[in-house]
């Protein structure tokens, strides 16, 4: 059963946010103005996405005609400017690697909506984004295919009995068998992971979430461990991470052989 766009928006309320020095496990490092992407790491990239009426204004300006548009029918400001603010802050995360004014980039869509660049350079550059709340993550790979999630960790939500409609029966039986102090944790790193996967794949609402199984148990590697079709448990590797405190992320990634590097994106 895929995920509907009310359970969706459900969890990812508006509360907000900001990243602190202490937030997240992982060392959020400034990178370089002209960061490379080497073949075998995936980047990792986080910014907030309340910077202030005057960057938003700038960024709208990096923008394509078919993102104001969609930027102008949020009903509510605060949304529309982190929508703003979440892709003018990919197209200068993009310009940095590309080595391109932000402006200038231009984007296609997958029949799902995944976005990739219209022309692809011959480092052949991938990449995925989420947001939750004011917070936004990023992933970049080259030659690879790639989706990211994040999710603001939210136990009124996790006790709601979502995963028994949209997990798999093994999924919803090892979140609800966790300690009710940990559950919570466990259903958003679930439930991120398997965002991830249907984001990496492109396919968008039309693969429905019960469809396949990853793991979930604690301590147990994050894998895929079962796809109707033939080799995907072995076609994609999963890694968690902790993109600010309160907060889960995952990430999805074609092939194994990586590692990942996480970064700090300050929009000017």
């Amino acid at each position: 059963m895929s995920a509907s766009p009310a359970v969706i928006a459900s969890l990812r309320s508006s509360n907000s946010f900001r990243v602190t020095a202490a937030a997240g496990a992982e060392a959020w490092a400034p990178a370089a103005d002209r960061p490379t992407l080497p073949a075998d790491e995936v980047h990792v990239w986080r910014a907030t996405l309340d910077p202030g009426d005057a960057r938003v204004s700038r960024l709208e300006t990096t923008l394509e005609p078919r993102e104001r548009e969609r930027a102008a029918r949020f009903r509510f400001r605060r949304d529309r400017q982190r929508y703003i603010a979440a892709r003018g802050a990919l197209r200068e995360i993009l310009g940095r690697y590309l080595d391109a004014p932000p402006k200038r980039l231009r984007f296609q869509y997958g029949p799902q909506g995944k976005p990739r660049l219209a022309s692809e350079p011959p480092s052949g550059i991938r990449f995925n984004l989420a947001h939750s709340d004011a917070l936004a993550v990023y992933a970049f790979t080259r030659g690879r295919e790639i989706g990211i999630d994040v999710e603001r960790v939210r136990p009124d939500v996790a006790g709601e009995g979502i995963e028994r409609r949209f997990f798999s029966v093994a999924e919803a039986e090892d979140v609800t068998g966790t300690p009710e102090d940990s559950r919570a944790e466990a259903f958003f790193g679930c439930w991120t992971s398997k965002e991830a996967y249907v984001k990496a794949r492109g396919d968008g609402l039309s693969l429905a979430l019960d469809a396949f199984t990853v793991s979930t148990r604690a301590g147990e590697k994050l894998r895929l461990i079962y796809a109707a079709e033939a080799g995907e448990t072995a076609r994609w590797a999963f890694e968690r991470f902790s993109p600010a405190a309160g907060y889960v992320g995952a990430l999805a990634v074609e092939g194994d052989g990586w590692r990942a590097r996480f970064w700090e994106h300050r929009i000017p």
